[in-house]
């Protein structure tokens, strides 16, 4: 059993919702019940008419709404086309100038990382914004040489050399066709967060030890053992100018975004990265500095892919290793470019990725990489995430900045010279250290994933990416083998109860130990079985149902729970499947024999609260107890058992402020034998509170509504009969020939009482308008009423339509399953 805890996320504009509302938005038939597309089975809106003489090219407002609804990663509706015209918006000009000043420093130092010749970074990124940002199915994400490849890409140019790296490329860009045709390409996503993390972490670490060295001056040696083992004579032969011009531009890289003030956020819009590189370019070119530095030799000796030569198993895991790191890290950084994009509230809506389609982008892209010379290609978070946030709109972010690299490729040749090699070494190794990330650690931990992060990281840095990641998903293979069969049982007794607590999956490994502790019960005792886990296999079920049996024929009871304290249904084969686990105080049963019950049913349910609910609720009730309660709705609704507001509308603390009585009643201001504590819960949500709607909510079976129906006209000696008189409105406008009966989702009430308690929600609303508070905002346009019927033998609620008309239609429609609350219903 687990506890689901809704957090509240709150609606800024309903805040100047209030305020700026002068007149009452124009009505229409609200909650009808819900089409839904037979393509994508999502929720379809009503369209929209788009402007007159809105471009032939531009997507219809429809299929901007409809993509509201579509599911992470799914493939786009039918009414999704290409634009026909090349059109370019100016966000998408700005933002791929600033995502070409990113890339364009990183390119450079990405192939002085792994070996490679310079221009090889240029090709890669130029072929990876064009190529993969026209073909992709990530419209937003940017593509070209990633620092997750530079250790793969290194090894393959010291074993194989250049042109037979080319040549292993472009077979992986090949293999990555392939993977998209079969489409596979959400298998990557089934790889075990720890073992990517660990990846990631490990390729940085390498690399920042790499370039530690060309940073003070030196030459990396082979292996990150070697880089290690060689420091302490690299800091001794110590280059003071390399040195100097390499801090200058980590002090820049990290200092850069930290600029206070009016100042710092003017500095910010030029990246970190170009202003140390060209800070220390300009320092170094002024002061004279004798430093290494870039040397592009002409394109006319470029060099291109040859046929590799060595081992035909050797080539085959470079190319599957090159297939392995580009796809995950091209379609992790996918995954996370869709969350920016869908966390951004000033600009139009972007398609949610689609992951084979980005995969085959990725694929061509590297075929093309490869045979012009180029590093190989991956999807990089760092330059999409500043593709997002400088507002790219479409695609042609992407290719553009993939069209300044080729003009900088040409153009500004002299200028790229005069960079120092120690700079380009300096951003790089900053990127690895930044490939460590502390968030990933925390989430790791959280999740208790640290040994197989530990494990991964260790094994790429020592044994390379391919090998550590195959050790280290044996591990994460091997920790889930564990934890399925570890199974942790325990017993206490208290109060004469003896609880068995069973943590884990139970299989029939825990048998054995299972039976030993159940066999140690004493005969014709109450005993509580705690089960915590999601599996249960036939033998442990078997061992549950025979101890069962011969536990309840000695005259002992036994009752089994979840985590949460509910009953869950026993194994034995007796009991029927109706009674469900909702709540530890079932009252009821289904076979012919009464049930033994827990004689303290309150101060169980309690203790199961603080044991396992609390502690995943305190910090929600902690800020809601700082900033006090802001619910957005008011719900009326009657003090029935049966009708749970928070199961129906899946709410938790802090969303709904309630108010229950005997046949969700609201007595008119000044009626005779009023009562004041509605009207005043009432005014407290309108006017304190400030609540956007209220909801009527009545539901099948009322007994209240019964009692009016069926009791006599005069009688109110009682306080239920007094209480009762604020219905009788409701019965007369049932009984009123010139009425027309409510309606239920297109079919009249199944019986009287029905009517009534579908007539009484209707009434209900009337008496709310004649208070005092709800009138003037209605009027002001700055509150909604709504009216619920929950049919409690369907489990199924129903809506009022034009809830907020004076003339109401007495029309109540089915709610769909697609939808949920009652935002969504008036779509």
């Amino acid at each position: 059993m687990s506890a689901c805890v809704p957090t509240r996320t709150e609606d800024p504009s309903r805040k100047t919702s209030r305020t700026s509302k002068t007149t009452k938005p124009r009505k229409t038939q609200m909650f009808r019940k819900s089409r839904t597309s037979p393509r994508t089975g999502h929720s379809q809106q009503p369209q929209r008419q788009d402007p007159v003489g809105a471009p032939a090219g531009v997507p219809p407002a429809d299929a901007l709404v409809t993509s509201r609804f579509q599911r992470p990663h799914s493939p786009p509706p039918s009414t999704e086309h290409e634009p026909r015209r090349f059109r370019i918006a100016g966000a998408d000009l700005s933002a791929s100038l600033s995502v070409f000043l990113i890339a364009l420093p990183l390119s450079l130092g990405i192939a002085l990382a792994t070996g490679a010749p310079l221009q090889a970074g240029l090709v890669a990124a130029a072929v990876g914004g064009i190529v993969a940002g026209r073909l992709g199915g990530s419209p937003l994400q940017v593509s070209g040489p990633a620092a997750g490849l530079t250790v793969v890409t290194a090894d393959l140019i010291q074993q194989y050399g250049w042109r037979a790296t080319c040549a292993v490329t472009v077979l992986a860009g090949l293999a990555q066709l392939g993977l998209a045709a079969l489409r596979v390409a959400r298998s990557a996503l089934a790889v075990s967060p720890a073992v990517v993390h660990g990846m990631i972490a490990g390729i940085g670490v390498t690399i920042a030890l790499a370039q530690l060295h060309i940073v003070l001056g030196g030459t990396p040696q082979s292996s990150a053992a070697d880089n290690v083992l060689s420091l302490p004579a690299q800091l001794a032969g110590l280059h003071p100018a390399a040195a100097s011009a390499s801090a200058l531009t980590i002090a820049v890289l990290l200092l850069w975004p930290r600029i206070p003030g009016r100042a710092g956020r003017m500095v910010r819009r030029v990246p970190a990265a170009l202003a140390a590189v060209a800070g220390t370019t300009a320092l170094a070119s002024f002061a004279g500095l004798s430093l290494p530095r870039v040397d592009l030799p002409s394109w006319r000796s470029h060099a291109l892919p040859g046929l590799p030569e060595g081992p035909v198993l050797g080539i085959l895991a470079a190319v599957l290793t090159v297939t392995l790191v580009a796809s995950v890290q091209s379609l992790l950084s996918a995954v996370a470019v869709d969350k920016l994009a869908a966390a951004r509230t000033e600009r139009p809506l972007v398609h949610r990725s689609r992951l084979d389609r980005e995969l085959a982008g990725q694929g061509a892209a590297n075929v093309v990489s490869g045979a012009l010379g180029g590093l190989p290609v991956a999807g990089v978070a760092v330059r999409s995430a500043a593709n997002v946030s400088a507002g790219g709109v479409s695609r042609h972010s992407t290719m553009l900045h993939g069209l300044w690299i080729v003009l900088a490729a040409l153009l500004l040749v002299p200028l790229l010279d005069l960079i120092p090699l120690g700079a380009l070494a300096a951003l790089v190794m900053v990127v690895g250290v930044q490939m460590v990330s502390l968030t990933h650690l925390r989430s790791v931990r959280r999740n208790r994933e640290m040994l197989v992060y530990a494990v991964t990281l260790a094994s790429v840095v020592l044994t390379g990416v391919l090998e550590g990641v195959v050790i280290g998903v044996a591990v994460a293979v091997v920790v889930a083998l564990h934890r399925l069969t570890r199974t942790r049982i325990t017993t206490e007794e208290r109060e004469g109860v003896h609880r068995v607590r069973v943590r884990g999956q139970l299989t029939f490994l825990a048998v054995p130990r299972l039976s030993r502790t159940l066999g140690q019960m004493p005969q014709g005792a109450d005993c509580v079985i705690e089960l915590d886990g999601s599996f249960m296999d036939h033998a442990a079920f078997e061992a549950l149902h025979g101890w069962q049996n011969s536990h309840l024929a000695q005259g002992g009871s036994v009752e089994f729970t979840g985590r949460a304290g509910g009953r869950v249904n026993e194994p034995a084969s007796e009991t029927h499947g109706c009674c469900r686990p909702w709540t530890p105080w079932r009252n009821h049963h289904c076979d012919e024999r009464p049930r033994r019950m827990h004689k303290h049913q309150l101060a169980s349910g309690l203790s199961s609260f603080q044991r396992n609910t609390a502690p995943l609720v305190r910090d929600e009730l902690a800020r809601l107890a700082r900033e006090g309660q802001r619910p957005s709705q008011l719900f009326l609704t009657c003090a029935d058992s049966r009708l749970v507001t928070s199961m129906i509308t899946a709410s938790g603390p802090g969303d709904l402020f309630t108010v229950r009585n005997v046949g969700n009643l609201v007595p008119l201001p000044g009626a005779e034998s009023s009562d004041d504590s509605v009207a005043a819960a009432i005014e407290y949500a309108v006017d304190v509170l400030e609540v956007d709607s209220i909801t009527v909510c009545g539901h099948s079976g009322c007994g209240a509504m019964q009692a009016l129906l069926n009791g006599p006209a005069g009688d109110f000696g009682t306080p239920l009969r007094r209480w009762l008189r604020h219905g009788r409105p409701s019965l007369e406008r049932m009984r009123n020939r010139h009425r027309a009966w409510a309606r239920i989702s297109g079919r009249l009430p199944a019986d009287a009482v029905e009517q009534l308690c579908l007539t009484n929600v209707v009434q209900q609303l009337e008496h709310l308008r004649a208070h005092e508070s709800v009138a003037r905002r209605l009027a002001e346009g700055t509150l909604e009423l709504h009216g619920m019927y929950f049919h409690v033998g369907e489990a199924q609620a129903y809506l009022l339509a034009n809830s907020d008309e004076h003339e109401i239609d007495e029309v109540f429609d089915r709610v769909s399953p697609t939808l949920s609350g009652l935002e969504k219903s008036r779509a």
